[in-house]
């Protein structure tokens, strides 16, 4: 997140959400960083050496049609998938929006609804801040998708169908049947090295140059791809997901067509998903045949898949082209959707800072009827515009109508800071902790509120345990240790402490015992920010 202030000359550099928190005393804070959106087509590919390398602990699964059929254990696969989204976290790569990955969870959710034997399997949706067309699955159940993929669809239910693909991947576990057989790797090392990859893809090259160095081009292009039985076998299984949650059967031939047809358009520019998932006519006529089989059905496109697109699009480029770009598109009618359209459109004013304008579009959306964005929107533009005590009001409006929307519960206690009601601010981030107990940024915010009211105790407990949450072991052991020595404890509060202390102390053992980073921030202990441009 940006360090700057909300009223910051700066700002427009930024995600409008972007918001400020006062730092610290002995806590270091993320750096600002600028994702440039560089093509990093050979890094994207390479992100399948961390799927096809690491340490191994023998069992064994059904044979599908390869000679091995030793395997990761379904711990080693966890382990792996946590590691690597600790260093992506670290690098920056990932989007930090909480209104685009909330809605691809619960479209993930809606996906894994449609086979009741995927119940209580973890799974993880979040968005990648990049231009490239791709998505992917890491061990686990983490599933990445690309801001450009979701530009790039045309449907909901071509989204989802690739987030399907991707979902099929982990549940037959092909990212473990192509690590059968191989060894000698360690398990952190391919975790920095997958991060560092995708944190290439979004413009961080330095980062890739140091991870890949010592491999040889070769050995890891001979291992990028999954085999043509696993997408064979992902294509199926994604397809019955899809059709399952109830979307339209014919979005997968639909999109792979496309994708196809671009990469016959543009010469040289193979869309990244092609790279990592080879597309053949085979699989096209195969996805063909079995919608072919089912009865038409048309799909009505949620209002958040609009809604989130257009998002998007309100972060691409600088704001004023931004603008323009979406003027143009509503008043020649190029939109799917009007109303999501104009949403897109206030949310890039507000990013050029033209309050009055945003204002006056906000209203036209509001008049579609209410809606978690909207009122989130809303609230920006008046915390943004200084009108705090308004701001104030809205966000508890909205939240009692919207009690879980993220945005409006992060956005809530951060106007409570800024009007210096850090103890309504402490209260209210304490109260959503009890439900989101590993959410780092309630936690970030309670630390800032209670730093602010002079309980160093408990503001460094919280810091704690917002480093803990993204995987910076270390870092949070120190903030446990400095809340110890604070004097303002109670004694219920020190005892916890302690006892949290000690909890982390023997994970950060275990991790080293397991030849892990010891909770080590992979990027040298620079937390990064995830600021697109």
């Amino acid at each position: 997140m940006s360090r700057t202030g909300l009223n910051d000359k700066s700002r427009n550099d930024f995600h409008w959400k972007r918001t400020n928190l006062t730092p610290i005393s002995t806590q270091t804070f993320p750096m600002r960083r600028i994702i440039a959106h560089r093509p990093r087509h050979l890094a994207l590919a390479l992100l399948g050496c961390l799927m096809l390398s690491g340490p191994l602990r023998a069992a064994n699964l059904p044979d599908l049609g390869d000679a091995s059929e030793a395997t990761l254990t379904r711990q080693a696969e966890r382990t792996l998938g946590e590691q690597t989204m600790r260093s992506l976290q670290a690098s920056g790569a990932l989007l930090d929006d909480p209104e685009v990955n909330a809605y691809l969870d619960s479209l993930g959710r809606r996906l894994l609804q449609a086979d009741p034997s995927l119940a209580g399997q973890s799974f993880d949706f979040f968005a990648v801040e990049s231009s490239e067309l791709n998505a992917f699955a890491l061990p686990g159940g983490h599933v990445g998708v690309h801001t450009g993929l979701i530009l790039a669809t045309q449907s909901e239910s071509e989204l989802a169908s690739v987030m399907a693909h991707e979902i099929a991947h982990v549940t037959q576990h092909h990212i473990a049947r192509q690590i059968a057989g191989q060894s000698g790797a360690q398990l952190a090392s391919m975790a920095a090295l997958g991060a560092a990859i995708l944190a290439a893809a979004t413009g961080n090259g330095q980062v890739a140059m140091a991870a890949v160095t010592g491999a040889t081009a070769a050995n890891l292009q001979s291992q990028i791809n999954y085999t043509r039985e696993h997408e064979s076998e992902a294509d199926r299984i994604g397809f019955q997901l899809l059709t399952g949650a109830g979307f339209d059967p014919r979005a997968m031939a639909s999109f792979f067509d496309r994708l196809q047809k671009a990469t016959r358009l543009v010469d040289g520019n193979v869309p990244s998903y092609l790279r990592t998932h080879p597309l053949t006519h085979e699989r096209i006529a195969e996805a063909e045949d079995r919608a072919f089989n089912l009865s038409y059905k048309q799909v009505r496109d949620s209002d958040e898949y609009h809604f989130v697109r257009a998002l998007l699009r309100s972060y691409e480029g600088e704001p004023r082209e931004a603008v323009a770009l979406l003027d143009k598109a509503l008043a020649e009618g190029r939109t799917q959707n009007a109303r999501a359209t104009r949403y897109g459109l206030t949310a890039a004013l507000l990013r050029a800072g033209d309050f009055k304008r945003a204002d006056k579009e906000l209203a036209v959306v509001e008049r579609g009827g209410p809606h978690p964005m909207v009122e989130a929107l809303a609230g920006q533009i008046l915390l943004q515009s200084g009108r705090l005590p308004e701001a104030r009001k809205r966000y508890e409006s909205a939240l009692q109508r919207f009690p879980d929307h993220l945005q409006l519960v992060y956005d809530y206690p951060r106007t409570l800071i800024r009007l210096h009601d850090e103890a309504a601010a402490a209260r209210f981030t304490e109260s959503r902790l009890l439900a989101r107990p590993q959410d780092p940024t309630l936690h970030r915010l309670a630390a800032e509120a209670f730093a602010a009211l002079g309980q160093q105790t408990r503001s460094h407990v919280h810091q704690g345990e917002f480093e803990a949450a993204r995987g910076n072991t270390q870092a949070a052991i120190e903030q446990y240790r400095i809340a110890l020595r604070s004097a303002d404890g109670s004694e219920r509060d020190l005892t916890i402490a302690d006892a949290r202390l000690r909890e982390l102390q023997a994970q950060q053992r275990e991790l080293r015992k397991d030849g892990r980073d010891g909770g080590k921030d992979p990027s040298g202990g620079r937390l990064h920010s995830f600021t697109p441009r």
